[in-house]
């Protein structure tokens, strides 16, 4: 149940510090009146959706010019009555109005409390007040549009398109249970069934779009695994263009692992620079190989760097092989077989059709290399794809909804009674319009807004 606010509240909605302008957000039923105290100017008077010039007066002194602008609910972000000052980005300036503000009867608004109104007044759904926080967060073009699919609405229709479908024949369930003494089926369970099985199709295909998702909002973690003077540093500086880690012909130079970002295509790629895979009697070299090899094991991409020279390469695929036995794990569809240091050889010619050839050095060969980093993550670049999950709280509802739905199915092919099946299709149900927001408690709420800043 949503449970609406009647008091103002205020905060800074722009970035802490020092700035040209700053903007602080007032919202509630008081908006006006509690401005009106401290502006030289009208608000109520202004016509909605309008901008002002005017002062905000400290008492009989002016403190700063600024610009007022008035949205008249429910026409507003909130869906209240909203106004915002924007004025020059002095803290003290943005302090002292807040201040002011607040002893006119407004409240500081608490994280995320302006998005909050905005999902109980209905201006969006729960999962659409969400991607808000995702697209502040956001840091490349792919994070960025999937926040925006996101907040348009496109998965929220989805998982109600979903959970109406399901209501349909739920509803036929229920009304079985009405009639349960004449042991009548409204329902036709073969038609049940296959819709069920759909249903569980599209949301088992949501689940799985959750790994691209969450790498896409977080980074990519990609290890770059290979024998000393693979060259590992010289490729990690490359792709960053910048002398990020040490380069060295002294073997055993990178002992611990370095991490940095780099923006490929509109994707956030996290690369590790890891200690070369060696055998060695030195006891903190082979502590950072163990990091080296755990790093590859949760990494979403693996680069296999070998050094392109034949009578280097055998002995390096041997020692890959020694260790990643050690630690169970092979080669998988993660790993980019990459032969480096092509300058030094014949060039492309003659390498193995499954690697991919470059000059960290030179940087030929590194365009190639970041195509097959977006065609592992199946990411085209134009962000045209189908609807990608991020957000772990929705995968969790997914995942419970996905459990539900096989149990109604097992349950019908058992030929259970209307009542049991009717158990498993509510829970169903409520996980769904968790996704959403139509099943919200308090407790939920203040975790997903807690996690806003303070002015959104």
């Amino acid at each position: 149940m949503r449970h609406l606010t009647d008091d103002t509240i205020c905060a800074i909605s722009t970035a802490p510090g020092v700035g040209g302008i700053a903007v602080i957000r007032i919202s509630g039923p008081q908006a006006s009146v509690h401005v009106n105290s401290i502006y030289s100017k009208d608000v109520k008077a202004q016509d909605p959706m309008t901008l002002s010039y005017g002062q905000i007066m400290d008492g009989e002194d002016i403190l700063d010019d600024v610009i007022v602008a008035r949205f008249q609910g429910p026409h507003s972000f909130t869906g209240e009555d909203v106004v915002e000052i924007s004025c020059h980005g002095s803290v003290y300036i943005q302090e002292r109005i807040l201040q002011l503000l607040i002893a006119q009867g407004c409240r500081a608004a608490t994280r995320g409390e302006f998005t909050q109104r905005a999902f109980l007044h209905g201006k969006m759904d729960l999962s659409q007040a969400e991607a808000v926080a995702d697209l502040i967060a956001s840091e490349s073009r792919s994070a960025h549009r999937m926040a925006i699919q996101q907040m348009k609405g496109e998965f929220s229709q989805e998982i109600v398109t979903l959970r109406t479908k399901l209501i349909e024949f739920a509803s036929l369930i229920e009304l079985e249970l009405d009639f349960s003494e004449e042991d009548v089926e409204f329902a036709d369970r073969d038609d049940f069934k296959r819709l069920i099985r759909a249903i569980i199709h599209r949301v088992d295909e949501l689940i799985e779009s959750f790994q691209l998702g969450n790498v896409i909002k977080k980074g990519v973690p990609v290890a770059i695994i290979g024998a000393p003077n693979s060259g590992k540093s010289t490729l990690l500086n490359a792709l960053l263009k910048e002398q990020r880690a040490i380069v060295s012909d002294i073997a055993g130079t990178t002992r611990d692992a370095i991490e940095d970002t780099v923006n490929i295509g509109g994707v956030t790629f996290r690369f590790i620079d890891t200690a070369g895979v060696r055998e060695t009697e030195d006891q903190i070299e082979n502590q950072g190989i163990a990091i080296a090899l755990d790093k590859a094991k949760h990494a979403a991409i693996v680069i296999k760097l070998l050094d392109a020279r034949q009578e280097l390469l055998d002995e390096e695929e041997r020692l890959y092989n020694h260790y990643f036995d050690h630690v169970g794990w092979r080669d998988d569809e993660r790993t980019i077989r990459v032969l480096n240091k092509i300058d030094l050889t014949e060039g492309r010619d003659g390498l193995p059709q499954d690697a991919i050839g470059i000059s960290a050095l030179t940087g030929e060969g590194l365009n190639s290399l970041k195509d097959k980093l977006l065609e592992r993550i199946e990411y085209d670049g134009t962000g045209q794809r189908d609807i990608v999950v991020s957000n772990l709280r929705h995968l969790h509802a997914l995942q419970k909804t996905s459990e539900a739905l096989h149990t109604v199915v097992k349950g019908m092919e058992q030929g259970i009674s209307s009542d049991l099946l009717a158990i498993d299709i509510r829970k169903a149900l409520h996980y769904l319009g968790e996704v959403t927001g139509e099943v919200t408690t308090d407790d939920l709420l203040g975790t997903i807004f807690s996690k806003f800043c303070i002015g959104k």
